[in-house]
């Protein structure tokens, strides 16, 4: 089952990079209270990904948080180490990275995506979702291969 408008988000274990390494993230704890847009990648550093989806973010993150948004989120199933790299290439300051490395995420929520066959594995699809106190509020799911609906444009357009 795939998460829709009212669900609650799962309990998961996320992780993201600290000078000590990496620091489990509960997301129950990580997204009550607060006013999150969360948006995934299939994976960091790959062309749409760091050529629109992330520098989207980036570049839209103080429209975004004027909108009452807490904190933006990006979320891939990168390891905590790949994505704080990344985050720092593309100058990131205003997103938290979130590794999925587990896919317990993506996998609780039926938003995954299959890429196995073309050197990828399994991955988060590429969506975005705006939550607010642990529930969803919108959701945007890209089909396969796709960059429209996901963009940090489409969810300023909702917020």
């Amino acid at each position: 089952m795939t998460i829709s408008v009212g669900s609650e988000l799962p309990e998961v274990t996320l992780f993201r990079a600290t000078s000590d390494g990496p620091e489990a993230v509960n997301s129950k704890e990580f997204f009550a209270g607060r006013k999150v847009v969360l948006f995934a990648v299939p994976g960091a550093f790959t062309p749409t990904c760091s050529a629109k989806h992330l520098p989207g973010f980036v570049a839209k993150a103080d429209e975004i948080k004027a909108k009452g948004v807490d904190e933006i989120v990006c979320l891939a199933s990168n390891d905590a180490f790949v994505l704080q790299a990344w985050a720092d290439a593309e100058k990131a300051t205003d997103v938290t990275m979130l590794s999925d490395g587990d896919l317990a995420f993506v996998d609780a929520t039926g938003l995954g995506l299959d890429l196995t066959g073309r050197g990828l594995g399994k991955r988060a699809n590429r969506f975005a979702m705006i939550v607010e106190d642990g529930k969803v509020t919108d959701i945007a799911v890209e089909e396969p291969g796709a960059f429209e609906v996901s963009s940090a444009e489409a969810v300023l357009k909702k917020l």
